[in-house]
């Protein structure tokens, strides 16, 4: 309610106006077993000053300055100060949505901006005007893959990540898409091109690949866009660490592109909320999600910016809409945009460089599980500890160790996932070697 009576004569007049005697009434249709017969157990109010001591209090036991070598997905990198700076500016803080272009020019220019970007970034032809996380991204990339090609099946990499997985059978399982997986290699830690090619068929509408996969490893994702196309199916490039694509080639042999902007100065604020993208060849085009910002001229025939696709379920299109998507992610896309209009390419390349260059220093000095080149990431194998009593020995020396992969890998229950990106310093690498 907006509004709360303020007095007794006023709730009285609001219940009379609804045809009722009391508020309880307003319950009367609910069975009595679901009623709370008793107040709420909730605790006393406490004032202002209290709350902001408690909440610092807990502050203080976070793990605030503590160097992490946590990535799997969610990376510890430099954020600008001036990313702050603009995007806390009202006009793009306090805008919902470009609904009218008459009167939100400056976002959607921006929009424009970021999907130009993303198509230098990634060697595609057309992207969307971002999603909400590089794990619903993935989903998205699958079902437009199912609309282009009119096939049902979908083959994950195992070397996907593991929560972009499991988003993606979420997704598929009211859709009737059946989503099956496909191994890696022990050694190399890069996918298994038999296996795949023993399970692709007639009916497969996407290939979905990472690279850098989950492993960090350098995937051989060209190999499987062949065995894909070959089969008539669709290759989806997916990326959770998009610096990594300031030094690798873009994947403008694949057909679409999803992937996570996480990197790009968007703090990790717990898990979210993030920027994902999803980017394509232009003739998919129409089959995106969401919506995307084109360019145009005014009635004066002065540059301008519009909406130009919007296949969204309240946009019209009801049950033929390409996404439920209904929220705009422009704000988070906003701080990549400025990310990378700041670094520009060679200063992306300079970043990936010394991204590259930290990590294989720290895994020079480690046991590395896999073979295969890597880029910021790397699994690292603990011997005879286990990776948590590694962990918590780093913890009690105020360092944030790897992820212990036996969750989400059995076999591999004696490794642990590091990280090491430019926030990573040579002391505090040599102070997780002598842990290990």
């Amino acid at each position: 309610m907006r509004y709360l009576p303020k007095s007794d004569s006023e709730r009285q007049a609001m219940l009379a106006a609804c045809g009722l005697a009391s508020p309880e009434e307003l319950f009367s249709h609910l069975p009595p077993e679901t009623r709370l017969k008793r107040p709420l157990d909730l605790a006393a109010g406490i004032s202002e000053y209290s709350i902001v001591d408690y909440f610092r209090a807990r502050a203080a036991e976070c793990a605030n300055g503590y160097p992490s070598f946590l990535g799997a997905g969610v990376y510890s990198h430099y954020r600008p100060v001036v990313v702050d700076t603009v995007v806390s500016r009202g006009e793009f803080l306090t805008s919902y949505t470009p609904y009218q272009a008459e009167i939100a020019q400056g976002t959607l220019t921006a929009i424009f901006e970021f999907q130009t970007m993303i198509c230098q970034l990634t060697g595609m032809e057309a992207a969307n005007a971002s999603m909400y996380d590089g794990s619903t991204a993935t989903p998205e990339a699958a079902m437009m893959a199912v609309r282009i090609t009119g096939r049902n099946r979908i083959l994950a990499a195992r070397t996907v990540h593991p929560e972009y997985r499991e988003v993606l059978r979420t997704y598929a399982k009211h859709q009737g898409l059946p989503v099956e997986e496909f191994g890696y290699d022990p050694a190399t830690g890069q996918i298994d091109l038999e296996d795949l090619e023993r399970r692709i068929s007639d009916q497969t509408a996407a290939v979905l690949v990472q690279s850098p996969n989950f492993f960090g490893v350098i995937d051989n994702w060209r190999a499987a866009a062949d065995l894909a196309h070959r089969k008539g199916a669709l290759l989806v490039f997916l990326f959770t660490e998009a610096v990594s694509l300031g030094i690798l080639e873009p994947p403008a042999g694949a057909d679409i592109v999803a992937g996570e902007l996480q990197s790009f100065a968007i703090s990790p604020s717990y898990g979210g909320p993030f920027a994902g993208i999803i980017a394509a060849k232009e003739k998919y085009l129409r089959q995106m999600p969401g919506r995307l910002v084109g360019q145009t001229t005014d009635s004066r025939g002065h540059r301008a910016f519009c909406l130009t696709l919007a296949t969204r379920e309240q946009h019209i299109r009801r049950e033929k809409a390409t996404s439920n998507i209904c929220t705009n992610q422009a704000l988070i896309a906003l701080m990549a945009t400025v990310f990378m209009s700041l670094y520009g390419k060679q200063g992306l390349r300079e970043l990936a460089e010394q991204n590259a260059a930290k990590a294989h220093y720290l895994a020079g000095r480690l046991k590395r599980r896999f073979s295969a080149p890597f880029f910021n990431e790397f699994v690292a194998e603990t011997g005879s500890r286990r990776p948590a009593d590694i962990n918590q020995a780093l913890l009690e020396r105020k360092i944030v160790g790897g992820l212990p992969l036996e969750r989400y890998y059995p076999e591999l229950a004696g490794c642990m996932l590091l990280c090491a990106t430019e926030m990573s310093k040579r002391s505090d690498m040599d102070r997780l070697a002598e842990v290990f």
